[in-house]
């Protein structure tokens, strides 16, 4: 190029630059500047990266999304033409193929993003990018074969650049995709292998760590899949000392990953969104631990951190991250009796999914099974049954099914419909459950010890909650152990066995207190009633009754507020649109008797 058209081309530049970079910038202009560009006959590598330039400054900063894509694909069009020239080549591909997904058009994204990693292999860092989009593309449609497949590639061309930081962060991206995918025995090998790299590792020690953070970050919810609560806290402790250590400011590590080699330019999440991953999963432990109190403390600091994330940022991902909050805070909430609270952030959770309609596609099914889990715990039994068949309806998820299954035979056994419940048996029977989880076998032995127990077959019944008590033990699932225990001593009570229901219902008062479950509370300050009545101990009767009349008018008095508050109606909510949350819903006296 003659030094005359240098001059134009970087006077062009350099206004559309300042134009870019003024405060408040002036995009018109600096777009203006960019286009005048084309009236000189730029030659093709300056007419390529124009092109990029203002498709990106277009995606930036307009809605203008025709002209932005136009711009992108003339810039990968051109760009295929030229030897070398891989920054624009590569990023002109991505950025478009970007485009093309947000626009809900993978189909015209993938052969792109195909095509710039047949030709990109030379290049360590774009390869590896290339190769990380076309597999979320995959994995956002559930492609997570080919995703997984593509990711694997992706560990051996890692491997043969020399780029181990990649080549592990390709593997436990692998690792992540499994394990959504409940290839559990794969998930297994793969962190095997993903462990023993990190325990050789010779490479720098601010990689070490923050893969060790993912590393970890997967074995906990590997284990918490299971239903294992006991046997992930030595993980899970691990895990929150590595995460302090990656987020004291003097390791700096965002500027770290991006500072040592080209083809180890990479990192997961944020190190702060992994501080706000890490109370979550610690959120996770605490619900199906049944440390109520732990959860909701936790809960509160992460959802504070998401607020300050938000104002510098608002990512999508942060919304995630706060509906999961919300959903296992909500679950807290009703175990403690706290009924408007849940509501409330019930509430919340719909008004996210309204902002962001993705995540009420991907959410839907968890908040119909809150909504009956709500409307069980308010005696709403039709509303209940209404939303668990909606979370069925919408879900393709194994877990959540039997979840909700096990929640509809109680709702079931309660209204005395047996012939339901006998249709429903076999997707509950503890001894053929298609499920992985340890915690919801242990329920599903609780739910056939419940059915023993309404029908007054008492030993049949003990063997089943015993069944229950192993299982909750051997894992710590302290709220299972509760009720397992006091409706132990229901049975003995009813057996006249004074003596070894107390033996029961003790430890059941001591750990809901310590939980705190108000609902087994209740139970069980109704059976030490009867007990000290049998005995003839007036002063522990009159005790137990003032604590009975205590939670009993806690529940009532929450169960009227939550009955008179406006978003009491989501529970008639099954399909289409949330309803509009305004004036008095239908009265529920008759559920207070």
């Amino acid at each position: 190029m003659a030094s005359s058209q240098d001059d134009w081309y970087l006077s062009l530049l350099g206004l559309a630059e300042n134009f870019r970079t003024s405060s408040p910038p002036n995009i018109k202009l600096c777009i203006q500047c960019l286009q005048a560009v084309f009236n000189f006959n730029p030659p093709p590598r300056v007419e390529a990266r124009t092109h990029l330039q203002l498709g990106n400054i277009l995606l930036t900063h307009t809605k203008n999304v025709d002209l932005t894509r136009s711009h992108l694909e003339q810039a990968w069009l051109l760009s295929q033409m030229i030897n070398g020239f891989d920054d624009v080549k590569f990023e002109a591909a991505s950025v478009l193929a970007e485009l093309y997904e947000q626009q809900s058009q993978s189909n015209l994204a993938k052969p792109i993003l195909r095509k710039a990693i047949e030709i990109s292999q030379h290049s360590v860092y774009w390869h590896c990018r290339l190769i990380f989009q076309l597999a979320q593309i995959h994995a956002s449609e559930k492609d997570y074969e080919l995703a997984s497949s593509l990711l694997g590639v992706g560990v051996d061309y890692a491997n043969i650049s020399a780029a181990s930081y990649t080549r592990v962060l390709f593997l436990l991206s692998k690792g992540m995709l499994l394990l959504i995918d409940k290839k559990f025995q794969e998930v297994h090998s793969l962190l095997n292998q993903a462990g023993h790299l990190l325990d050789s590792w010779q490479g720098h020690q601010h990689h070490k760590e923050y893969l060790k953070v993912f590393f970890l970050i997967l074995q906990v919810c590997h284990y918490l899949m299971a239903g294992q609560v006991k046997s992930v806290k030595p993980c899970l402790k691990q895990l929150q000392q590595s995460i302090h250590v990656i987020v004291h400011p003097a390791w700096q590590i965002d500027e770290t990953l991006t500072s040592i080699s080209v083809g180890d330019m990479f990192i997961w999440l944020p190190r702060e969104h992994l501080y706000v991953l890490v109370y979550l999963v610690t959120v996770m432990h605490s619900m199906q631990a049944g440390y109520m109190d732990k959860a909701q403390q936790y809960t509160d600091k992460a959802l504070l951190q998401i607020e300050k994330l938000k104002i510098l940022d608002n990512k999508p991902i942060l919304s995630v991250f706060q509906l999961m909050l919300l959903e296992h805070i909500i679950m807290c909430r009703l175990v403690m009796g706290n009924k408007t609270m849940a509501l409330q952030e019930i509430s919340q959770a719909c008004s996210l999914c309204q902002q962001q309609p993705r995540l009420l596609v991907t959410h839907r099914p968890q908040l119909h099974t809150l909504l009956g889990l709500y409307a069980m715990s308010m005696n709403c039994m039709e509303s209940a049954e209404a939303q668990f068949s909606a979370a069925l309806r919408t879900s393709q998820e194994r877990e959540l099914w039997t979840f909700a299954n096990l929640n509809l035979a109680i709702v079931y056994l309660r209204a005395k419909r047996e012939q339901e419940f006998t249709a429903l048996f076999e997707r509950i029977n503890p001894e053929t459950l298609p499920t992985h989880s340890h915690s919801l076998r242990a329920a599903a032995y609780y739910v056939q010890g419940l059915q023993s127990f309404f029908q007054a077959r008492y030993n049949e019944a003990k063997r089943y909650l015993r069944e229950t008590l192993k299982m909750a033990n051997a894992e710590d699932l302290n709220r299972l152990t509760s009720c397992s225990l006091v409706l132990l001593g229901h049975i003995f009570l009813s057996l006249c066995n004074s003596r070894e229901s107390m033996n029961m219902v003790t430890p059941a008062m001591q750990l809901a207190s310590k939980i705190p479950d108000v609902h087994v509370q209740l139970w069980a300050s109704a059976i030490l009633k009867d007990l000290y009545r049998l005995c003839g101990d007036a002063v522990k009767e009159n005790d137990a009754y003032q604590m009975h009349c205590n939670f009993s008018q806690m529940l009532l008095k929450d169960h009227f507020q939550s009955s008179q508050m406006p978003e009491h109606n989501l529970i008639h909510w099954t399909e289409g649109n949330f309803p509009v949350a305004e004036g008095n819903p239908p009265s529920t006296s008759g559920a207070l008797l």
